[in-house]
């Protein structure tokens, strides 16, 4: 709104300290009003304020509270030589009037807009069923995440992120597919084909927080809070930060044939060393064999084992996950399976552990010593006052249904370190019983 020009003497007139509550409690009542000229204002008045005020409307005021119609101040203040009504006057006093009424309403489109965007987003992709969204965008819309934003950045984040999840969606766990896939993408292809931005899913944007969340939703894994929680929740959609940050760590592996290469990990097995292998290295030797058909190959959850093993000088060959399975491990795994060796895992008995143990042996993983008897020896074995109670939702165990029913009635979290023992003896070739359960 333009301001009113005001004479200078009419200036000084009217904006004397002593009516500046009047002109504060007008501009207050009209800004929560629509700028409308109805009601009027209670004030306080010092001898000053009301001899001037006396002036501007033509009738006398004393001291003390006074009762002032908007409509009338209007009136005098269009008969005076300011040849203006009383919003732009105060426009011109106290600087530019705000319909705040209107800016809510136009705050309330924009965020329906938003919102309509999001939900609208969803079904574009072919997602708006997917058990896991209304969850997801409920829980967007509670967080606040995008209202800090404000509207035009919350929306344009939201439709970046629906182009993601419309590209990485098909057969990841965001459609109801697995929820470990091998690496198709590497973040920043993936940013530059989405945003326009190389950068535009870096850790920080908000388009990035949004699909991070709608995968955390979809694979039933809470919010991640780190770096490396990230870069695990990308993976299970087959997104890669980069082909050679993310290792899977090998020990006694020795590829057949007389390759540079192969030969090369048979000397760091014979002298006893773990290898990373990345992402770019498995497939910089995809046409490379790495196990004999028949050879079995053992395969672990935790870094513990593996280490165990290394001090054992354990002669079988052992892979190490370190957790959920990046893309490296699915790599490995799956080139392992195809070159017809036996890989034979073992993971931690909680609920994290057989859900990871799960989805390898859907992708052809054999179990190694996670049945139910397994568990409750290892139960039996267990000190009293090293006992770990079971937390979290309960999962399936497909491959031996009454593994979950004993954790179930056990209640106690059994993780690898426990069955050292045990498995080291099968690592060294000294158990006495088979090691698939």
């Amino acid at each position: 709104m333009t301001e009113a020009p005001l004479p200078d003497r009419l200036r000084a007139y009217l904006g004397h300290q002593s009516l500046i509550p009047v002109w504060e409690r007008a501009r207050h009542r009209l800004e929560r009003n629509r700028l409308q000229l109805t009601g009027a204002i209670s004030v306080d008045l010092n001898e000053e304020a009301a001899t001037r005020l006396g002036g501007l409307l033509r009738r006398p005021y004393a001291a003390g509270s006074a009762r002032l119609q908007l409509a009338a101040l209007d009136e005098a203040l269009h008969r005076s030589a300011a040849a203006a009504g009383l919003v732009a006057v105060l426009g011109a006093l106290t600087g530019p009037l705000v319909d705040r009424a209107a800016v809510r309403d136009q705050k309330a489109s924009a965020w329906s807009q938003v919102w309509s965007a999001l939900d609208t987003g969803l079904a574009a992709a072919g997602l708006a069923n997917a058990s896991w969204a209304p969850a997801f965008a409920d829980s967007v819309r509670r967080s606040g995440l995008l209202t800090r934003a404000g509207a035009p950045a919350a929306h344009a984040a939201v439709n970046a992120a629906v182009a993601v999840l419309v590209e990485i969606a098909d057969g990841t766990v965001l459609s109801g597919g697995e929820k470990l896939v091998e690496s198709r993408w590497e973040l920043g292809e993936l940013a530059s084909t989405t945003t326009g931005d190389a950068h535009g899913l870096d850790d920080g944007t908000l388009t990035a927080a949004l699909v991070i969340r709608a995968i955390a939703q979809a694979a039933r894994e809470p919010a991640p809070s780190s770096p490396s929680e990230r870069r695990a929740l990308w993976e299970t959609v087959g997104v890669t930060k980069d082909q050679v940050s993310g290792t899977v760590m090998v020990w006694a592996l020795r590829p057949p044939g007389t390759h540079r290469w192969s030969t090369m990990m048979t000397d760091r097995a014979d002298l006893g060393l773990v290898t990373h292998l990345t992402l770019h290295e498995l497939r910089a030797m995809a046409d490379l064999p790495l196990a004999k058909p028949g050879q079995r190959v053992y395969a672990c959850e935790n870094p513990q084992v593996l280490q165990a093993a290394i001090r054992a000088s354990a002669p079988e060959p052992l892979l190490c996950f370190a957790g959920n399975p990046a893309s490296a491990g699915l790599v490995l795994l799956s080139r392992l399976i195809a070159d017809r060796a036996t890989v034979s895992y073992h993971g931690d008995f909680d609920w994290p552990g057989v859900r990871i143990a799960a989805r390898l042996f859907d992708r052809g993983a054999t179990p190694w010593r996670m049945g139910a008897h397994d568990y409750i020896d290892a139960v039996n074995n267990l000190n009293a006052n090293a006992r770990l109670a079971l937390s979290g939702a309960g999962a399936a165990t497909p491959w031996e249904p009454g593994l979950s029913a004993a954790m179930e009635h056990e209640g106690i979290a059994i993780h690898e370190e426990a069955l050292l023992p045990t498995l080291l003896a099968d690592l060294s070739g000294r158990a006495n019983s088979p090691v698939q359960s």
